[in-house]
């Protein structure tokens, strides 16, 4: 049987979320059934781990995130290249632009096709891991960026989105009712380093500590402010607490420079990008993500498999994760009074914590796993090219 053919292809190669998704479906969906292509822009950390799973990668050149007419109708003409080349049966869209200008550039090799009396046709399917309008920017900037998600819609033949709420939010535009699945992120339990090790993998001092922690890029959406705020307002309580934020980004400046006007220099600790960072996270007594905006974070997955008791922000499809004091605490986007009483409330009780840790676990176990996903998705797949 002749195998269908994907070309999942994404704007950034770094290891964030959407990389996450991409990587998994790539390495897990069958290989007797399906030819695998991944085709990313910049960044190199996705690329090492699909060679290394054995998965054929392309590097789009001038495919970036910043926004550059130029580059990008360059861009847009490396993607026609490959998808002429490659020739998939469907074409995976992971993030904005790459969705925008991949969802055009199929729609216009199908006219093509059929005006040349081709029969071939390429399907597009776009993941929305997220919507930058719900960031804050400007009412022109959101504007535009709605209208920019929507043309994408309209083109893609399918839209997954990753949450309930994101499905609802993208709903509003005209002619999307029918174009828009929910497919929950999903994951296998990481292999887990013990208490000790990950504790000394991340930070060699304040073994004996509670340790508050988060997985998460250093990013203005994640709001990291508000947690290291928060966590000042219980600094002199607790003396025995610290709070480990693993990840990089863009906002390790300004992060750094609030940690210091706090004086908490040696109480919260920016330990960096880790490889394999998930499987450090039972070094937590405590998980936080107190983001302003989220989809269905996978942050927020591992710390319930690691059986972490969670504070986390009422926002996007996290509400679909934690039922709010039983298997975690939600909590206003931006409340910093809210996020303290939770944390004091969470270090005070051990015995809430191994109840919200053990339900959170439960929960994540059952209804976000990686079989699911991928099942669901290869279902969309065959929707498509059956009805092509």
């Amino acid at each position: 049987m002749m195998k269908s053919k994907v070309l999942y292809m994404i704007t950034k190669g770094n290891f964030g979320g959407a990389q996450r998704y991409v990587f998994d479906l790539a390495t897990h969906i069958s290989k007797d059934i399906f030819d695998v292509v991944v085709a990313h822009g910049e960044g190199e950390i996705l690329e090492r781990r699909l060679r290394d799973a054995g998965i054929r990668t392309i590097r789009m050149g001038w495919v970036k995130r910043r926004v550059n007419i130029f580059g990008d109708i360059v861009a847009f003409f490396e993607i026609v290249k490959i998808l002429r080349v490659e020739r998939p049966h469907v074409v995976h869209l992971n993030s904005s632009k790459i969705g925008g200008l991949g969802s055009l550039a199929v729609r216009i090799l199908n006219l093509y096709w059929k005006l040349t009396a081709n029969s071939y046709k390429l399907k597009a399917i776009f993941t929305g891991h997220g919507w930058a309008f719900n960031e804050e920017r400007n009412i022109f900037s959101k504007l535009l960026i709605s209208l920019l998600h929507w043309f994408t819609i309209l083109l893609s033949h399918t839209t997954i989105a990753v949450s309930e709420k994101t499905k609802e939010q993208i709903r509003i535009f005209p002619f999307t009712k029918n174009k828009i699945v929910c497919i929950h992120n999903g994951l296998v339990t990481p292999n887990f380093l013990g208490r000790s090790e990950a504790r000394l993998q991340l930070f060699t001092e304040g073994s004996n500590s509670l340790w508050i922690g988060t997985l998460s890029e250093l990013h203005k959406s994640k709001g990291l402010d508000y947690l290291i705020e928060a966590f000042r307002n219980t600094k002199d309580e607790f003396r025995n607490t610290i709070l480990v934020i693993i990840g990089e980004g863009e906002e390790r400046e300004n992060l750094e420079s609030l940690i210091n006007a706090y004086e908490l220099t040696d109480r919260v600790h920016l330990v960096g990008f880790k490889p394999n960072a998930s499987t450090m996270l039972q070094a937590f007594d405590i998980g936080a993500l107190t983001s302003r905006t989220e989809a269905l974070p996978y942050a927020l997955l591992e710390m319930g498999l690691a059986r972490l008791p969670v504070i986390a922000s009422w926002v996007g499809g996290i509400p679909e994760v934690i039922v709010n004091g039983e298997s975690g605490i939600l909590v206003n986007s931006g409340d910093v009074e809210q996020i303290t009483k939770a944390l004091i409330e969470l270090i005070k009780n051990s015995d809430k914590r191994k109840v919200l840790g053990d339900n959170l676990k439960q929960k994540v176990e059952t209804e976000f796993t990686l079989e699911k996903m991928v099942e669901k998705t290869i279902q969309i797949y065959s929707d498509e090219t059956m009805h092509s």
